[in-house]
C-alpha cells in the first residue's frame, strides 16, 4: 500500500521545481531583453552624439 503523504510529497516537489525552473527561465529572459535594450541605447547615443575634432 502506498503512502499518501508520500505522493502528495512528491507532487508538491515537483510542482516546486517547475516553479523555480520557470522563475529562472523568466529572469534569464528578463535580463536578455533588458541587455539588448541597453545595447540599443547605446547604438542610438553614439550615432545622434554630434562628433567633436
Amino acid at each position: 500500500m502506498e503512502n499518501p503523504f508520500l505522493n502528495i510529497l512528491a507532487l508538491v516537489a515537483i510542482l516546486l521545481l517547475v516553479a523555480v525552473t520557470g522563475g529562472v527561465g523568466y529572469l534569464t529572459v528578463a535580463d536578455w531583453r533588458d541587455r539588448q535594450l541597453r545595447e540599443q541605447e547605446k547604438r542610438e547615443l553614439k550615432r545622434s552624439s554630434p562628433k567633436r575634432r
